[in-house]
């Protein structure tokens, strides 16, 4: 099974990835980190209670790989909760690198089944509600 570390000053969030629920999400996120893409990249959004949302090159929100996959809602863990990783996107069918991570099942019932969940953070959940804005993903770490 792979894993991912995000390493950051605030801490490392360990992911277990949900390749059977979301193969290709997981992949193209494995691609970007192996390929370096995240290291250095912040989390550009944060609503506190709600989600942290990195993976834009430009830091705003409005930057992606410059292709866009398809999501994948139809698998059993599709639901949003307390450290799962989600693909955001503008609108289905449009993600690409930005993803977030959730504080809580609380405010993101929502998005079940309308954003991509691919995994979930199982070590270093306490990271998670120490990031701000504008932190910085110093590096993605794929574990095979």
């Amino acid at each position: 099974m792979k894993t991912a570390e995000i390493h950051t000053k605030k801490g490392v969030m360990k992911i277990e990835f949900f390749e059977n629920d979301a193969p290709n999400t997981v992949k193209n996120f494995v691609d970007l980190a192996n390929d370096g893409y995240y290291d250095g990249l912040t989390f550009h959004r944060v609503i506190p209670n709600f989600v942290i949302q990195g993976g834009c090159p430009k830091g705003d929100g409005s930057g992606g790989p410059g292709y866009q996959i398809d999501c994948e809602l139809d698998g059993d863990n599709q639901y949003h909760d307390r450290g799962v990783l989600s693909m955001a996107h503008a609108g289905r069918n449009t993600g690409g690198s930005q993803f977030f991570i959730c504080h809580s099942r609380e405010n993101v019932s929502h998005l079940d089944r309308n954003h991509t969940v691919f995994g979930k953070v199982v070590d270093g959940l306490e990271v998670i509600d120490q990031i701000k804005e504008d932190d910085v993903m110093e590096k993605v770490v794929i574990n095979e």
